[in-house]
């Protein structure tokens, strides 16, 4: 992606593989999945639409590598994972090279797992449905935005997969046992309000609105102090799983207590002005 530093405003997805090539801070391996970052933010892109974003080998190697490089860059602090295209944000793996042996289920487990993994908040927006292990990548993530007459749907049951054992702990964490047993067990279809009574969507805009509530959600979170965000959200992923360490626990609050960005948040507070935190 390429960003209009005058306006600060995402381009549109489709301009994605225009601009992808002549600008800097665009990392390209393939066409088929964009990485870009301003700022405190990175975006992932997902840009296959002719095959619904889906997933296969060559996709799955750039996504592990753009991963890879967001979880070593102390700049970014927040990323968005997106698509191109108003009909589908990602199919999930490609069935093409599933069915003819050419990629496993460890191959596609890697990448919603590093997503998980990440210490910096991330944002699915989910431009349009959402199929198989594309509703794992969205759950791998900490917020969903969709868009209005969205479906979701995991086929595993209807076509004769068992959802990989990661995969299915990656749906508990976040959903629950018995919203998991319907998305896998009765592979049931999810319509937008139903996506948001589970839990699975935090919040439904229109088509034409989701880049810029995305974008602006992005920007609030890149504004929040950092070390007080990823140890949080470290705690939070411990209780999901019901390992929490109460001497990391009792660490990591120590070391907001001491940190300089509080210091800062209560110097901003009493000069009635926007904090500048560093993350340290």
């Amino acid at each position: 992606m390429v960003f209009s530093v005058l306006c600060g405003q995402w381009p549109a997805p489709l301009a994605c593989a225009t601009l992808a090539a002549s600008y800097p801070s665009v990392h390209q391996m393939t066409e088929t999945i964009l990485y870009s970052c301003q700022g405190p933010v990175g975006r992932l892109v997902l840009n296959n639409p002719e095959r619904h974003n889906s997933l296969g080998s060559e996709q799955l190697t750039a996504l592990v590598h753009h991963l890879a490089d967001v979880a070593t860059d102390e700049q970014i602090r927040v990323l968005i994972v997106t698509g191109v295209g108003e009909k589908t944000f990602c199919a999930g793996a490609s069935l093409q090279e599933l069915g003819s042996g050419q990629m496993d289920d460890d191959a596609f487990q890697r990448v919603p797992g590093l997503l998980a993994a990440l210490e910096i908040p991330t944002i699915c927006a989910l431009n349009g449905n959402v199929f198989g292990g594309g509703v794992e990548l969205a759950v791998s993530c900490d917020f969903r935005i969709g868009v209005q007459g969205s479906r979701m749907r995991v086929p595993a049951a209807a076509i004769g997969l068992c959802y990989p054992l990661s995969g299915i702990t990656r749906f508990i964490e976040c959903l629950g046992v018995n919203v998991t047993k319907r998305i896998l067990v009765a592979s049931e279809e999810f319509d937008t309000q139903a996506q948001l009574d589970i839990g699975f969507l935090d919040r439904v805009v229109a088509q034409h609105n989701l880049e810029a509530t995305v974008n602006d959600f992005a920007l609030h979170i890149a504004g929040l102090a950092p070390l007080a965000v990823r140890s949080m959200k470290n705690l939070l992923r411990q209780a999901a799983r019901g390992a929490i360490d109460p001497d990391k626990a009792a660490e990591l609050s120590r070391a907001c207590l001491r940190s300089q960005d509080l210091k800062e948040g209560f110097a901003a507070k009493r000069e009635k002005r926007k904090p500048q935190f560093k993350g340290c």
